[in-house]
This record gives C-alpha cells, structure tokens and sequence, in this order.
C-alpha cells in the first residue's frame, strides 16, 4: 500500500477511535447507571473466558454453561456454583475467583463511578449524583432530601477512596485473624497463608465460595473462626456508606443519618428474629439442630440466620432444613443486606422505609417520620417498586425453573431468591440444574446485583418534565 494511501487508512482508524472513546466518555456522563451494566456485563464476558481456561481448572475445561455461571456467581458475589469449587479449580482459578469477588464486591455504581472518572477525567454533575446515590439509592430523585441522609457531592471522591481502602484494611485484618484460627483447626501454616485471604475475601463480599473439600464442615465446631466470619459478613453487609458514616462519627449516635440508623436497627432486628426462628423451627429436627446440645443450637441458629442476610457459608445441610426454615430463610434473603453493600435483596432500609409506612397510615398520620425526620413519598415509591421488581423477577425465575426441572417448589424458590439476593445457600437443586435453567438462574443473580433501581435506569430512555397534572380520582383499593 502506498504511503499516503496508509497514513489516510491510519488516519481514519484513529478518528474511528476517538468518535469510540468520545462515546464512551459521553455514557460515563449521561447514564452511568447503564454504563455501569455495560461494566458488569462485560467483566462477566471476561471471567467466562478465564475460567474457561485449560489451566483453570483440574481436567477438562469447563462447559461454557457452567463458566458462564462461575463468573456471574464470582463478579456478582453470589456464591452459588454449579461445580465444587475446591476440586473443581485449580489454584489460578481459585486467584481468578479471588480477585473478580474483590472486583464485583466494590459495587456496581461505584466500579461505574471509578471507571467513569478515568474515562471521562471528572465526574460529571450527574455522574456524582449517582455515585452518592451509592450512598444512598433515594438521594439522586427529585423531591427534598435532607442533605444529612446522603453524602455530599464534594465527598464523592472521599466515599470512593473509602470503598477501597476499606475492603483493602477489613479483608486484611479479617485475614490476619482467621489465620491462627485455620491452623489451630488443623490447616497447614503454608496452606492457611492462602486461605486466610480467600476466606477473608468471600466473608467480607458475601460470597461464600470456600477453598477446601467439605466447604465449613470441618470447622463447624471452631466457634472461633466462625464468629471471625459472622463479623466480616456483617461488616460487609451492612454497606460503604455505613462504614464511612460511622468512621466519621462512630461515638457520636446523634450524628449518624437516618439511612445509617435504620440499616443498623433493621439489620440487627432481623438477625435476632432469624436466629431464633430458626432454633424454634430446627430444634428438633435431628438433620440440623437435633443432636446439638443448646449451646451449639443456639449458636448455630445465629450463624444460619448471619449467612442467610448474604453471607452464603453453611454448616448444616440446607437440604435438610424444614420446609418452614426455608421459607423463614427465603424472606431473610429476599430482605438481604444494606444499600451500597456487598449483599444483595432489597435492601434492609427498603424493608424500613415499608415498615414506616404501614405504621403511619395505620396511625393515620399525613406523613412517615422517624427519628426527628419526615421520609418523602417519593422515597416511599421507589422502596415499593423495588419490592414489587424483585418479587417479580424471583416468581418468573421460579415459575420458569419450577417448569424446566419439575423440581419442588419450595426448594426451586429457595435457590431463586437466594440468586436473586446474591447469598449463595441451595438446597442441592443448583448444581443439578439443565444448562437451560443454569442460564435463567444465570440472569436472576445479574439482575439482583445490578439491582432493580439501577436496572430500572438503564432502561428507562430518558426521563421526561410534566408541566401539567390530571384530574384526581380515587379508585377503591383493598
């Protein structure tokens, strides 16, 4: 090819790759929440290919049904897997699990955001109003929100340098701790050098994958390492803008926002509920509780009830539990964890903010208030359609498996809601599942972890003003 010919080929490569970047740049800016799916659906697409990977994995390669779902699982921070993850992957797979948990586990607005400051060089006006409705997910709709229940613009930057960091220090810390526990509960001193980090890693992100054959079977009496696990699975759990509310002020109740006391009460209240409506419900049932003593019962029913918010470790079989536990179980994960978190569901102040509600208008009051603060409708609207998106997604995913397998409902529902809230807990049903249900209970864990708010959107093309109001009138409701 001739010279000029080449230079003008050249030329037009790179204009075709400006026009591509200044889109991209533009997306950042424009609807980070769809720039944020494109993120994560295209991580997925990377941890398909390296866990397809010959040196991945012990023996044959994976089915591309069965990878798919591995890095789903992995950059979702689900913990379900369709494969024993300790015999299964080799000790790169396993670094590649590793870090794309670390990678999903950071959020997917705040992956956006950072992302988008690299791309873009800045954080738009919108873009920062997003990344702070990380902190809080009402903080970005109209309507008049206190400035104290979100973070300000100007520490947008600080939020995300704390997301980091703070995944950086707890895992670090957690890992440190568990690293005595797994030697003294018989682990190498060489082999618990790696596992420390890992568990400390799928603790603090929810996940749940464990590294060794048996999972936590073998620790279930090292009460010790389990409570090291139980506090990184809380921590995680109860979200960023919660641990940057209370580095700032954790003395200091009165200066906490509302969003981080109701997670903090909601949370705790729904983890002593569980604890012990699972020791009413598995007392006796002798393949859980039944031949524990009470001490071990009662510390046991905790743990359960720990792991259902998102954690995904167990130490019973959760194919032995009683059909009344699974559906106490079903509940807690579709509630899940904090807003911003590594745990999934609807989130515990969507469940708050519903919970005022209700109180209210039995009351008869005007308008919700808790705390010294008046809660706006239009809050109120998005927590309702986040429960009425995720009860949607989960009936259709168990209506569609329930069909593809013929499977019993109670475990198929378990297992969805438990993809849907990103947990991790099955009742065996996942790892025996047809690659075409492998696939829809693929999509139920993308779109819990997206989240419905985030789905909502990305999909919606723009949002339009109203300059006028129709008529009212009331139809008869209930």
């Amino acid at each position: 090819m001739p010279t000029g010919q080449a230079r003008a080929a050249w030329r037009r490569l790179l204009a075709v790759g400006e026009r591509a970047w200044d889109g991209l740049r533009n997306l950042t800016t424009s609807s980070p929440a769809r720039f944020a799916v494109l993120v994560f659906a295209s991580l997925i697409l990377v941890f398909t290919a390296l866990l397809s990977l010959p040196a991945a994995t012990y023996g044959e390669r994976l089915p591309l049904a069965d990878a798919l779902f591995m890095a789903v699982s992995t950059i979702c921070v689900t913990g379900l897997a369709t494969v024993d993850v300790a015999t299964t992957f080799t000790p790169l797979g396993l670094v590649i699990i590793f870090i794309g948990v670390n990678i999903g586990g950071m959020g997917v607005l705040t992956l956006a955001s950072i992302l988008g400051l690299i791309i873009s060089k800045r954080l738009g006006l919108r873009a920062k109003l997003i990344a702070a409705s990380d902190t809080n997910p009402l903080r970005s709709h109209g309507g008049p929100v206190n400035e104290g229940q979100a973070v300000r613009l100007g520490e947008v930057g600080q939020l995300l340098r704390t997301v980091a960091l703070s995944t950086l220090v707890i895992e670090a810390a957690v890992a440190i701790a568990l690293w005595p526990a797994l030697v003294l509960a018989g682990i190498g001193p060489l082999e618990a050098l790696w596992e420390a980090p890992f568990y400390a890693a799928m603790a603090f992100t929810n996940t749940g994958f464990t590294p060794n054959v048996g999972g936590l079977e073998p620790f279930a009496d090292d009460y010790i390492l389990l409570t090291i696990l139980m506090i990184a699975v809380f921590l995680g759990s109860i979200g960023f803008p919660v641990i940057y509310a209370l580095w700032k002020n954790v003395w200091h109740v009165k200066a906490w926002s509302l969003h981080t006391k109701l997670t903090l009460i909601t949370t705790s209240v729904l983890f002593v509920a569980g604890a012990a409506a699972f020791l009413t419900l598995e007392y006796d049932n002798p393949g859980t509780f039944g031949s524990m003593d009470a001490w071990d019962t009662t510390f046991q029913a905790f743990f359960l009830s720990a792991m259902t918010r998102s954690g995904g470790f167990s130490v019973v079989d959760i194919g032995e539990l009683n059909g009344s536990s699974l559906v106490v179980g079903s509940m807690l994960m579709f509630v899940g964890g904090g807003s911003a978190s590594t745990a999934g569901g609807i989130k515990v102040t969507t469940l708050a903010v519903l919970a005022l509600a209700v109180w209210s208008e039995a009351k008869g009051r005007q308008s919700v208030e808790v705390f010294g603060r008046r809660i706006p409708s239009d809050v109120q609207r998005v927590a309702l359609s986040v429960v009425a998106w995720g009860a949607t997604i989960v009936a259709l995913s168990t209506i569609t498996i329930a069909q593809i397998t013929k499977a019993p409902v109670d475990e198929v529902l378990f297992d969805v809601i438990s993809a849907f809230g990103t947990v991790g807990l099955s009742t065996g049903l996942t790892a025996e599942l047809p690659d075409s249900a492998v696939y829809v209970q693929a999509v139920t864990i993308f779109m819990g972890r997206i989240g419905t708010v985030t789905l909502a959107a990305a999909v919606a093309a723009s949002s339009r003003s109203q300059l006028y109001s129709l008529p009212v009138e009331r139809p008869i409701v209930g």
